[in-house]
Formats: C-alpha cells, structure tokens, sequence
C-alpha cells in the first residue's frame, strides 16, 4: 500500500515512517499540509496519515482537500494530541477514516493501517 505521511514532528514522522516500512508499506512523508497536497496530487496514495496540527494546511483542512478532490479513492487517519470529542467528531464530519490520539503504539498503528488493505 502507497501511505502519505503529514507530521512536523520529525521524531513522530521518521518512526511513523520506519514502522510502516517494516510493515512492507510504500512510504512518502511530507512535514507540513502544503508539500502533503503536493505529493498527494503527484502520488496519488491509498492511505493519508496526517497530523491534526502542521504549518500552513492543517489535517483537518487536508482531509476536506482529500474528500473534495478524491472522494472515497483515498483513506485518511487523522493523528493527535487532542482527544476532544468535538475535535474527533468534527474530523469524521470532513470525512476522515480514523482517528488515532496521540500517544499511541507502533502496534496500534499497524492494525488501523492493515484494516484498509484490500481482503483477498
């Protein structure tokens, strides 16, 4: 599966990044909402994971992006430190998949990720 990666946190992002390439995912990692638009026009993945808060577009605003411009073609899972209900709720309004509240397990991560893996 081709995964887009929108974190800042470079930290978050490259062990995003490693276990999802462990996992035998192909991996694209952008740090802020603007390049996430970019290289989601560019690559066309199947799955977004995308932090709520980064400079210049937020997840929230990039799944509504995803949503308009793609439809249902690619999953999103939003990622973040807020655990709100209006905050969770309003990211499943705009059309995200999952939502996943931070901290969280590589583990965690993986089985949220496989669900979107097409079942043979």
């Amino acid at each position: 599966m081709k995964i887009l990666i929108a974190e800042d946190d470079e930290l978050m992002l490259r062990t995003l990044e490693f276990r999802l390439k462990k996992d035998g995912h192909n991996v694209i990692v952008a740090r802020d909402g603007k390049e996430a638009m970019e290289l989601i026009d560019t690559h066309v993945p199947d799955l977004v994971i995308a932090d709520i808060m980064m400079p210049y577009s937020s997840g929230m605003e990039l799944t509504g992006y995803i949503r308009q411009k793609y439809e249902q073609k690619i999953k999103v899972i939003i990622l973040s430190g807020m655990g709100q209900e209006n905050v969770i709720l309003e990211a499943f309004r705009l059309g995200a998949d999952d939502y996943i509240t931070k901290p969280f397990s590589p583990n965690e991560l993986s089985v949220r990720v496989n669900r979107f893996l097409p079942r043979a």
